[in-house]
């Protein structure tokens, strides 16, 4: 009963779970059931794959193809458009069947199993991903060959879809 106490008084604290969870509810969900999330593979013309960097408290600064995990009453398609906009600055095009379905594992309890649906996507004309020397947080680069620091747990399923893989 007083199990049942504790889960109903962390229940009440959840206002919106479609917006999201308090960061320790979802840490303590992600530690005992995987996640289902999508992930954009954005490809050019030139065959290229757009990644975007990350500062993983994990991994640290890795490349990482631009996902976002599906939030409760979302749909596929719903979490597709708002993860471009919040990774990428835009909405996409994208094909309506995925790619592909993968199981990612990560070497950590916390946001350690991944169930994700990889959505082949291209941007919108006139979108121009900017040259740099060096990249922060949130930053985005186009890669013909898959990086040696792209994050390992998505490293695993999709180094294949680069051009030097193929």
């Amino acid at each position: 009963m007083e199990l049942e106490n504790q889960l109903k008084n962390i229940y009440s604290q959840i206002t919106s779970p479609t917006k999201g969870l308090p960061q320790p509810v979802f840490n303590f969900i992600s530690a005992l059931t995987p996640l289902v999330n999508v992930d954009l593979l954005v490809t050019d013309e030139q065959g290229r794959i757009l990644l975007a960097m990350r500062d993983d408290e994990f991994d640290g600064m890795v490349w990482h193809i631009p996902g976002g995990i599906i939030r409760y009453r979302e749909t596929l398609e719903e979490r597709i458009q708002r993860t471009a906009e919040n990774e990428l600055g835009c909405r996409v095009a994208f094909e309506q069947t995925p790619l592909a379905v993968n199981q990612l594992f990560a070497d950590h309890a916390v946001r350690g199993h991944f169930i994700s649906f990889l959505y082949h996507c291209t941007l919108p004309k006139g979108f121009v991903v900017k040259d740099k020397e060096q990249f922060q947080h949130g930053d985005l680069c186009w890669f013909e060959k898959c990086p040696e620091n792209f994050i390992r747990c998505q490293k695993e399923v999709y180094a294949r879809y680069f051009k030097d893989n193929v």
